[in-house]
């Protein structure tokens, strides 16, 4: 041993080196972050596996309170009571009953006197004023021809003065000023001009009680209270007022009555649905449903 020649020591590594040997690459080297020193890295291969034994031990143990396939159960509905049911029923319906009362409080508007039109001329008295003034008209066109014919020569001076002075007596008679001091009846003319103002007060009244929203359909929604809404004899009427048209057609007495005959049935219908809004209030009241209570609408 103590015969190794200078050749064989300079061949012979120092101990603790790295050393290649044939057929097997040497490992790499890379520093350590911060110093200088030289840090073997582990094998590629060695690495993944290792990582991936790590991966499979922590993914192994399953938790047996959680199960990822099964969904939450849904929590079963709690049972609604009866009281509650009636109580909610109890509470549209006073919903209901309230907003008819809101919708048909102008039917208290109702004027009886304008709409019945008490004064209006009935035919015979028109008939009479008639006649009567046809009887004048006739008189003046008589005496005044036989003025006339007596200036050509045709009948006597006296007789054309006589006919000439009836002709202005006649005339005068015919004039309201004087008419007035001999008779109380009223002229044709007259009886035509109140017949017109009474239809424009009701026809105006009409359109007030209508308004914008047309108070005739309306009103139909309470036939649960009064069957006689349900007349066959009232859908022209409430297919009018649904068209907000109805003031503009009642031209004729007979549309005015009519109306006024739907509005009388409106009203026991309006006091029926208000005797039963205040009596399901109550019975809300006494059952203790406070959701149930309703105030009534301001009337108009």
């Amino acid at each position: 041993m103590a015969d190794i020649t200078e050749t064989e020591q300079e061949l012979t590594p120092p101990a603790g080196t790295a050393v290649l040997r044939p057929g097997r690459p040497a490992d790499p080297v890379a520093s350590a972050p911060g110093s200088g020193e030289p840090v073997p890295v582990q094998n590629t291969d060695a690495a993944v596996d290792e990582a991936g034994a790590d991966m499979a031990a922590v993914a192994s143990p399953v938790d047996d309170r959680v199960e990822p396939d099964a969904e939450p159960e849904s929590e079963a509905p709690e049972p609604v009571s009866p009281s509650a049911i009636d109580e909610l029923s109890a509470a549209k319906r006073q919903q209901k009953l309230r907003l008819l009362l809101r919708q048909c409080d102008r039917v208290l508007l109702l004027d009886f006197n304008l709409l019945a039109m008490s004064s209006w001329p009935d035919n015979y008295s028109v008939a009479v004023a008639r006649r009567r003034r046809d009887l004048w008209l006739f008189s003046v066109t008589l005496t005044g021809l036989i003025f006339l014919t007596g200036m050509t020569g045709l009948i006597p001076a006296w007789v054309a003065g006589g006919g000439f002075g009836a002709f202005v007596i006649i005339l005068l008679a015919g004039v309201p000023v004087i008419r007035r001091l001999y008779s109380g009846h009223e002229t044709y003319l007259e009886l035509i001009m109140r017949r017109q103002r009474l239809m424009r007060e009701a026809r105006k009244h009409i359109a007030h009680l209508e308004g914008e929203a047309g108070l005739v359909w309306q009103c139909a929604q309470m036939a649960e209270f009064n069957s006689a809404l349900r007349s066959s004899r009232f859908q022209k009427l409430i297919s009018l007022s649904e068209q907000r048209v109805l003031a503009r057609y009642c031209v004729r007495r007979q549309h005015v009555r009519l109306f006024l005959i739907y509005m009388l049935e409106s009203e026991k219908a309006y006091s029926r649905l208000e005797q039963a809004f205040f009596d399901g209030n109550q019975a809300a009241i006494d059952a203790g449903w406070n959701s149930a209570v309703a105030a009534p609408e301001p009337r108009a």
